[in-house]
């Protein structure tokens, strides 16, 4: 059966779950002036943060409040977590060790730090050379108006900064996923992801050389967090977070909204779907797969949703198409390009968001046999692959959880 057919049967198969998504997609802010919820009709509220659309709606309990507060919550967790706003806590730190860089490169006249490293910390630093480092790159703050930060320089030229708790939770979240992937999923990317735009109408390749530059300085293994302090071993890395940020904040949202009495609801960051219980006592909620390709609205498969979390990674999220060839936001940290393999797409069922975020990127990474080795050596989580040829390769006990039509 080709392609095209076999997409005319997945969506005749699903036409009752369509009419659901295109239902959910299509609430609007029309009931911002309740206090209440009314009867049973939901309340909700849509947003735009962390580059992308969202949804939170309440079917049973709270209040639009509670909705007002998750909408400052994600104001307030962009603010951490952004690797592109200026004034964000996760920015001011890579800004800071990159003026790290910029300071070892004055002292010692080497401007390819990372091919120097090796040689350049074998050597421990004086204590009059760490403060020396640590006033020019004091110095250098100041100059580029920086917030103040707490950081200092270990005898090997580590940069040691204090972060916040929540930033520190999600950076160890992103080095155990980057352990679990052996740096198939590596946070330290950002100096290579910082090169690539996938939201831009006139994005380009970066050039060859430029990304050959950056690659040395990724490596998950040079970064380290004691409780609320990271450590970088070297100087010119960098923390891109967005490949785990959205499933953390979700889980946030939720637990803050059950704690306030919320017994039935939803938030979609994006396609990130995190359930709150059920859609009614008798009813779990369905939840569509995105059709890879195509219109968020259009699906290739269904679920039956009860408490859990929903994530998707695919190349069919953010790209760009040049000379004929399709390169996507799942970068190769040995390549510094996008992975190459025979999938377009991993979904993700498991109890928390930040994990769905995290395997269904390392269940990518990994490709389709050693991605449904590692989703079915783990309790509590399913996983569909998507192969090019738009066939669906179920976990173990994914099928059990199939939407069927009545």
């Amino acid at each position: 059966m080709d392609k095209w057919k076999r997409k005319r049967k997945f969506l005749s198969a699903f036409a009752g779950v369509l009419s659901f998504c295109l239902l959910f997609f299509g609430i609007a802010v029309n009931l911002s002036g309740c206090s209440s919820q009314v009867g049973k009709e939901p309340l909700s509220i849509s947003g735009f943060a962390f580059n992308t659309t969202y949804t939170l709606t309440l079917n049973q309990g709270g209040n639009q409040e509670l909705l007002d507060n998750c909408v400052s919550k994600c104001n307030e967790y962009e603010e951490i977590f952004s690797r592109t706003r200026k004034d964000s806590e996760l920015y001011q730190l890579n800004a800071l060790e990159d003026l790290y860089l910029k300071v070892w490169q004055e002292k010692t006249g080497k401007s390819d730090i990372a091919g120097e490293w090796s040689k350049l910390s074998r050597k421990e630093l004086t204590a009059g050379k760490i403060s020396e480092y640590e006033k020019c790159l004091q110095k250098k703050v100041k100059e580029n108006k920086l917030p103040e930060q707490t950081f200092s320089v270990s005898s090997r030229g580590a940069l040691l900064v204090t972060v916040s708790k929540e930033l520190a939770e999600l950076i160890q979240k992103g080095l155990d996923y980057s352990e679990l992937s052996q740096g198939g999923f590596d946070i330290t990317i950002d100096p290579v992801s910082s090169l690539w735009d996938f939201t831009s109408e006139e994005a380009t390749v970066p050039e060859k050389e430029v990304i050959k530059q950056r690659l040395p300085y990724v490596d998950y293994r040079k970064l380290t967090l004691n409780e609320n302090v990271v450590e970088f071993a070297q100087p010119g890395m960098g923390i891109d977070l967005g490949g785990i940020a959205k499933g953390y904040i979700a889980d946030c949202l939720k637990e803050y909204l059950v704690g306030e009495g919320v017994t039935s609801g939803m938030i979609n960051l994006g396609g990130n779907v995190l359930c709150i219980g059920q859609k009614s006592e008798k009813e779990p909620f369905h939840i569509g797969i995105q059709q890879p390709f195509a219109d968020r609205n259009e699906t290739i498969t269904a679920i039956y949703a009860d408490d859990v979390s929903v994530v998707s990674s695919g190349i069919y999220e953010r790209y760009i198409q040049m000379d004929g060839k399709l390169y996507h936001h799942i970068l190769n940290p040995k390549t510094g390009y996008s992975y190459e393999n025979n999938l377009i797409g991993v979904t993700i069922v498991s109890e928390k968001s930040a994990d769905g975020d995290g395997l269904s990127t390392t269940g990518f990474v990994l490709g389709l046999e050693d991605g449904l080795k590692l989703i079915n050596s783990l309790d509590g989580v399913e996983a569909v692959f998507i192969t090019k040829d738009e066939t669906l390769h179920y976990s173990d006990g994914f099928e059990k959880m199939l939407y069927q039509e009545k």
